[in-house]
């Protein structure tokens, strides 16, 4: 069972993320609201019973409120002063909407002290930091529930950039933020020929009876099976049917026939009841050609937008061109110039001097467009320094998710990732689970809108969708813990552990993701709880990467072995890797590719090594294939092989092509925890500048080893 409604399709979008809200929707479903009983009132009633002001300070503060106007205060109320000492010099109390934010700000301090975020987002971005700041937002709308925060050097200040790659689920979402140049619609009247059924056969159901007694004696002919009297009978009330309207004398020609086009069909069935023989042809059902006046949308080319979306242009799609100094580490871009690729990409201006890039799902065809960059959302500021947390915010402005993940979020995404990782979905009482956490939202939803439906009725249509939204947010939040306990017991029972509970008192539950390194990582407990048996079975195997003649210096000078994709937004130049424009057709340059060796004595320069692979292998975003697919996820195409996946390291210890690959998504951090055993350096002039290099930065350790047993030469062996 999909927990999160990821793609089907080439498994691009991961299965990550938590329920937090109506994921997926372009809008929060609104119920069917009672007409208000219209009953005498006060020509003025009092401020606290104002509707929206009440629905308003019931719902919190999830998404910013609709403006409401203030109701008038008494004459004592206007001429008190704000217990802040803020003069309210209109002789006015704050608006309803300045009371909706003032409990916001209470609420969300309340809920950052009860449950803070896992990773905080930064005010201000380091600056030409390259792989910036990875940060994990809630909600199911990205895949890994991941972000990064990029600031670029350029020379008008840094450019502050937020990166995350959101999930296929979720598009319809954005799309419906947006206005788009020929995708909104008019109706017009057109006058159009058009085949449909005579109105007596729709009456009398003759294409429907005669079908069914088709369909039972093609099934007995398919199956060389005996005529029942099922079938006999089927045959006969058809018969019966279309006799009597070629009796009825007042039928036009038509209907006429309609009548023996059927009959006719009926016909050869019944040669089949008494003969048997072959299967029938297709019957198609009796149409004629009619003159209408049809309603059709046809597209707005050109036009304003409609209110409450944000203008959108369509171009090729293209990536932002980095430039990382070799010399400092530091990675720079002026703002504007990128480099193309294959596809389509919208540039959406969100006023302010704030812009997005999206390059759609539904725009770029996989048999034709590059794989990788399909869901790649950019977020950039105006230049300057100091906008974390508004680029995080803004994300509103696209219908997606705007909030730091917290823990009780991560354990949903954890239980997400390793139910794809450990190949769950299928396993027994995994979709009960699911059906029941989804029920307990939707009753959720239903209780606080029964609650609160007197203050719903009456509300416009945008008031009310902005409610409905806040309602759906909150409600998650609400029954979070309830759907992580009926999750986690299926997956518990479906691992071979007797509850929930005994699961998550297993040493091998970690549902927090690593977040020390240069990107987040989720582990899976099936590898993490059982190290010493990951050990044995790749016992004499390592795994290893081969620069293939890149620079080893420049490698470790940035300290990620990283993907294509992340290559080129940390500036690094193209063609490092081996097929890399091949590799964003297959969706396999969002990975970075390893291979399962037994372990070598003699190794050649410019090698990573891996001689203990449960340091890579408790990551649950990992796929192999047993050969060379070039890391196909891509379903349109040639090197796709969905039978040849997997994500089982035990299968992937016993790999035995010599072109075998693993692939982890965006990269390694090579100087973290996942830090190689050995980097084999060519000589030992290499060796000495690159220990020299990271003495320097203060690395004294990679995994828990000192540098120098950690650096090695081909001369060592």
């Amino acid at each position: 069972m999909d927990i999160t409604g990821a793609p089907a399709a080439g498994e691009e979008a991961d299965l990550t993320g938590v329920a937090a809200g109506a994921s997926g929707e372009a809008a929060f479903e609104v119920p069917e609201l009672p007409e208000p009983v219209v009953e005498p009132a006060s020509p003025e009633p009092p401020a606290d019973e104002d509707p929206l002001t009440e629905l308003d300070g019931l719902l919190g503060t999830e998404s910013e409120p609709e403006p409401v106007a203030a109701a008038e205060p008494s004459e004592n109320e206007a001429q008190e002063a704000s217990a802040e000492g803020e003069l309210q010099s209109s002789g006015e109390e704050p608006s309803a909407e300045e009371d909706v934010l003032l409990q916001a700000e209470d609420i969300e301090e309340e809920e950052e002290e009860t449950d803070p975020p896992l990773t905080p987002v930064p005010t201000a971005p380091p600056v030409g930091e390259p792989t910036g700041t990875p940060i994990l937002v809630g909600g199911d709308d990205f895949i890994n529930s991941e972000a990064t925060l990029v600031a670029y050097d350029s020379p008008d200040g840094p450019r502050e950039v937020l990166l995350t790659h959101i999930s296929e689920e979720a598009e319809e979402k954005l799309l419906d933020a947006l206005s788009i140049p020929g995708t909104h619609m008019e109706e017009i009247q057109v006058e159009e020929e058009v085949k449909e059924r005579l109105d007596l056969d729709k009456e009398k159901k003759l294409a429907e009876l005669t079908k069914t007694a088709i369909t039972s004696v093609q099934h007995k002919l398919k199956n060389s099976l005996p005529m029942s009297e099922a079938s006999i009978a089927k045959h006969q009330a058809a018969v019966e049917a279309v006799t009597s309207v070629l009796n009825d004398p007042s039928i036009s020609d038509d209907e006429k026939a309609m009548a023996q086009h059927y009959m006719d069909q009926l016909n050869v069935v019944k040669d089949k009841i008494d003969n048997g023989g072959s299967i029938m042809p297709w019957m198609d059902a009796y149409e004629v050609t009619a003159t209408k006046m049809v309603t059709k949308q046809i597209p707005v080319p050109d036009g304003d937008p409609e209110p409450g979306t944000l203008p959108a242009t369509v171009r090729k799609a293209s990536r932002i061109q980095a430039n990382l100094d070799p010399a400092t580490g530091q990675t720079s871009w002026n703002g504007v110039s990128r480099s193309s690729a294959q596809g389509t990409e919208y540039e959406i201006d969100m006023g302010d001097g704030w812009k997005a890039v999206y390059r759609p799902y539904k725009d770029n065809n996989p048999a034709n467009t590059e794989f990788s960059l399909r869901g790649q959302l950019e977020v950039h500021a105006p230049a300057g320094a100091g906008h974390g947390k508004d680029l995080v915010d803004r994300l509103e402005q696209l219908h997606l998710m705007n909030k730091p993940m917290t823990a009780a979020e991560g354990e949903w995404t954890y239980l997400a990732n390793n139910i794809k990782a450990q190949g769950l979905e299928d396993s027994a009482g995994m979709k009960a689970a699911m059906e029941t956490a989804q029920g307990l939202q939707d009753l959720q939803v239903q209780e606080i809108v029964h609650q609160r439906m007197e203050s719903l009725m009456g509300l416009d249509s945008d008031a009310l969708q902005t409610a409905m939204k806040r309602i759906h947010l909150e409600a998650s939040h609400k029954v979070l813990p309830m759907k992580v306990e009926v999750v986690r017991d299926a997956v518990a029972k479906a691992s071979g552990y007797s509850s929930g509970a005994d699961l998550a008192a297993s040493p091998g539950y970690e549902p927090t993701p690593s977040t020390g390194g240069k990107w987040t990582t989720w582990s899976r407990f099936d590898v993490t709880g059982k190290k010493a048996e990951i050990q044995s079975a790749f016992k004499g195997r390592s795994l290893t990467h081969n620069l293939n003649g890149g620079d080893l210096a420049s490698l470790l000078g940035t300290g990620v072995l990283a993907s294509t994709e992340k290559r080129a937004l940390m500036g690094i130049g193209g063609n490092l890797g081996k097929s890399e424009q091949e590799d964003k057709m297959t969706g396999g340059a969002n990975s970075v590719f390893l291979r399962v060796k037994k372990t070598p004595s003699s190794p050649g320069g410019g090698r990573l090594i891996w001689d203990d692979p449960s340091v890579l292998m408790q990551r649950s975003d990992y796929y192999a294939y047993n050969g060379d697919h070039y890391g196909a996820i891509n379903p349109a195409h040639y090197n796709y092989n969905a039978g040849a996946i997997t994500r089982d390291p035990m299968k992937i210890a016993k790999f035995s092509g010599s072109s075998n690959e693993i692939m982890f998504r965006n990269g390694i951090d090579l100087l973290g925890a996942e830090a190689p055993s050995r980097i084999v350096c060519h000589t030992a002039a290499e060796r000495s500048s690159i220990l020299a290099s990271l003495t320097a930065r203060g690395i004294t350790q990679l995994g828990g080893k000192p540098v120098e047993d950690v650096l090695c030469t081909e001369s060592d062996y």
